[in-house]
């Protein structure tokens, strides 16, 4: 138990919270630029030409990527010892590799907004390498090359904690689930001058990223956090962990095919891609079953609330926006009218959302008050306004998910679906969206007010709380 925390098992673990935090901040960050996006929807010159759209975007997506990478870095400084039953191998480097990984994602950010994309890779020497300009992967190749530099350090700081002390089933899949992040990161570098082979490979970074190693790290922290406040057997989770952590990598490495439906690959890719695609919803709905049996069959009522909703809420919103909300248009037949269209947003949203903005959020929940010295929850004050929080930015993501769908379809209906030479132009299909535009962006707005009350939830003191007995802490 660490003596400066005794609400920590190591102190070591206190690392996490620096990353917890920024992470945090980085969320906040990318809302407020998903909230200039809805506005510049509906209001095409909002903020131009000091933040053009595809600025914001740029910004809105980099900072969705940096901020869940942050969230996992940290929940393995926390979850990993607590695994390994052994202090972190080197907290002083897990802190000088916070401070490199956030100093490189803020001035990468800062040269988004301040100089044009064209000027940005001329001063970072992308002529040397090319790999800027593709969705997602717009980081400078300096910045490509700081990341490698902190996954290497990283992954080096986990792997001796784990390599000296205990293994388990959670902490290997953890590791397993980073060593792919790093490795499928790689392909970021590949920028073949063929643009389907480098749509090709482009997605065995996005793809295999999302549909393939992050769900490792998804399932291994769902099932640390509910070992933790159900008491249930270490054994019992660990079984339905393999079984859904087998059909995650079956059928999201195969299901990768649902990409290549258009891009110039065999035909053979729309049998597989569908066919595997349609079965990616059963490992979400997987863990829906695994969440809510354990807390079901729970040995102890945690007092962490909020925790505990907030694992149970991130297994549903995960299977409708990964699993139903992806099948929705995963079909090659139906995704030939659908590829591209506001339904592709509506998707990204929520499933992003409830498969790892939640889940970051749910370790968050439980770790924080420990890391804070306030013992194992939160007072009931600021669990009920992170439960609060946790129902606005539910309950206004599904709405967004719901105004999109519906932008989507009536998208498809008017610019894709007539075929009598009746179809109206791009732009013109957009006007006719423009209410379900608005209606997405108060939306974003409620979801904004949620965030906001998770954030305040953290501002009960642990002062008062270090001065009070110690609480037990399980091992």
């Amino acid at each position: 138990m660490s003596m400066a925390n005794p609400h920590l098992k190591f102190a070591s673990q206190a690392v996490a919270k620096p990353y917890f935090v920024f992470a945090l901040m980085l969320f906040l960050g990318q809302v407020l630029f998903g909230l200039i996006m809805g506005l510049q929807y509906v209001v095409g010159d909002f903020l131009f030409p000091l933040i053009p759209f595809n600025v914001a975007r740029m910004v809105h997506t980099n900072l969705l990527i940096v901020w869940l990478l942050f969230g996992f870095m940290g929940a393995a400084y926390y979850l990993i010892p607590e695994e390994a039953d052994r202090q972190l191998h080197s907290p002083k480097l897990a802190l000088l590799l916070f401070w490199v990984f956030a100093a490189a994602g803020v001035a990468t950010i800062l040269g988004y907004l301040s100089v044009p994309y064209a000027t940005l890779a001329k001063f970072t020497g992308n002529d040397l390498l090319p790999t800027m300009g593709r969705e997602f992967l717009e980081q400078p190749t300096i910045t490509k090359m700081g990341i490698v530099v902190v996954c290497l350090g990283f992954l080096y700081n986990i792997g001796m904690t784990l390599l000296k002390g205990r293994k388990t089933t959670v902490s290997m899949v953890m590791m397993t689930g980073l060593i792919g992040l790093a490795v499928f990161f790689l392909f970021s570098f590949y920028n073949p001058e063929n643009l389907a082979r480098d749509k090709f490979y482009w997605w065995w970074v996005v793809h295999l990223w999302v549909e393939g190693v992050w769900e490792l790290i998804m399932g291994s922290m769902l099932a640390f956090v509910l070992i933790k406040i159900t008491g249930v057997d270490r054994e019992v989770v660990e079984k339905w962990l393999y079984v859904i952590i087998a059909m995650a990598l079956i059928t999201g490495i195969i299901g990768t095919g649902h990409h290549f439906f258009w891009i110039g690959a065999p035909e053979v890719w729309l049998w597989v891609g569908s066919i595997f695609s349609a079965m990616e919803p059963l490992p979400f709905l997987a863990m829906v079953v695994f969440a809510f049996s354990m807390v079901k069959n729970r040995r102890r009522h945690h007092p962490n609330r909020a925790a505990t909703l907030w694992a149970k809420g991130t297994t549903v919103t995960a299977f409708f926006g990964a699993g139903v909300w992806g099948f929705l248009h995963t079909l090659a037949p139906v995704n030939y009218y659908t590829h591209g269209s506001q339904l592709t947003a509506a998707h990204g949203h929520l499933a992003f959302y409830g498969a790892y903005a939640m889940i970051v959020m749910t370790l968050i929940s439980y770790a924080m008050p420990r890391l804070r010295g306030l013992g194992e929850a939160a007072d009931e004050r600021s669990q009920r306004l992170e439960i609060w929080g946790f129902w606005l930015m539910t309950l206004s993501m599904v709405m967004i998910t719901l105004f999109l769908t519906a932008a989507g379809v009536v998208q498809v209906w008017l610019q894709r679906w007539m075929a009598d030479g009746s179809a109206l132009p791009f732009m013109a299909t957009m006007d006719h969206l423009k209410p379900l535009f608005w209606a997405r962006l108060v939306s974003g707005i409620g979801f904004l007010a949620g965030l906001l009350c998770y954030l305040f939830s953290f501002r009960q003191r642990g002062r008062a709380a270090l001065r009070a007995p110690a609480a037990v802490v399980p091992s």
